[in-house]
Order: C-alpha cells, then sequence, then structure tokens
C-alpha cells in the first residue's frame, strides 16, 4: 500500500508543479489542462501500452470500487467545473476527496490476511529488510522525478 501511495503520489508531483506554477502565474487553463491531459494519457496510453505488452490481471475490487470512484470524480470535476471556474470550495472538496480515499484505501490494507501477503511474497519477492532502504529509495526516486522534469 505504501509503495502505490509512494508512486501515485510521486508520479503526480510533475504534473502538481506544473499545475499550482500555472496557477500562480494566472493561466488556470494550462492548470486544469495539464491536469485533465495527464490522467486521460496515463489511463489510456500507459493502460493500453500495458496491456499491449502483457495482459492485466485485476482484482475485483478495482472493478467494483476504483474504477467507479474514478468514473465519479471526474464527473464530479466536470460538474464543479461546470460554472466555468474551479473555485477555492470546489478544490477543498476535491482535495477531501483524495484525502478520504487514501485514508480509505490505508485502511482496507490493514485488513488484509496473513494469507494475502504471503502470496504477495511469493509474487513480488520478500521486503525489503530496512526501512532505511526504503526511505532511501523512496528519496531517490523522487529526486531522480524532479531532475527528469527539470530537464524537460
Amino acid at each position: 500500500m505504501i509503495g502505490l501511495t509512494v508512486v501515485a503520489y510521486g508520479t503526480s508531483a510533475p504534473e502538481m508543479a506544473v499545475s499550482v506554477k500555472s496557477a500562480l502565474a494566472g493561466q488556470p487553463d494550462l492548470a486544469l489542462g495539464n491536469v485533465v491531459g495527464s490522467n486521460i494519457f496515463n489511463v489510456l496510453f500507459i493502460l493500453g501500452a500495458s496491456a499491449i505488452i502483457t495482459p492485466l490481471v485485476v482484482s475485483s475490487q478495482l472493478i467494483r470500487l476504483d474504477v467507479p470512484i474514478m468514473i465519479g470524480v471526474s464527473a464530479l470535476t466536470l460538474l464543479l467545473a461546470a460554472d466555468g471556474s474551479i473555485g477555492r470550495l470546489d478544490a477543498a472538496l476535491l482535495f477531501a476527496g483524495v484525502v478520504a480515499y487514501t485514508v480509505f484505501q490505508v485502511v482496507q490494507s490493514r485488513k488484509e490476511s496473513a494469507a494475502i501477503r504471503e502470496e504477495y511474497g511469493k509474487e513480488y519477492g520478500p521486503k525489503p529488510t530496512s526501512t532505511a532502504v526504503n526511505v532511501a529509495l523512496v528519496a531517490a526516486g523522487l529526486v531522480l522525478l524532479v531532475l527528469g522534469h527539470a530537464g524537460s
């Protein structure tokens, strides 16, 4: 769960940086276009390319819960933008949603049984032995992400 959360937030960091910079520069259209374009590309191209390379096995939770939430949040964003702007109240609602979803995912992951953890370990290998190693890997990944974005 932590790895997926770090990956999700870490890979969204460049879009966040561009959107904040654009909004502060008085270019909200660029900020919104960046978010929408990134989501379209990630969902359609990356997911599609991955599925072409190898069939994707998805859990029933993804189909029953996560996909409907993604569609619902997309529709909510469209509704919030229908008046021509996404204001602070709209942003607070969306931010509260991502916090609630993250908390929900953390709670759900803690309910995992030992059998699921064992199965995961067999599939993906043993966990790294040190928290310091994990922190160092996350920090290095985020630094490389920022450096890669700065070079573009």
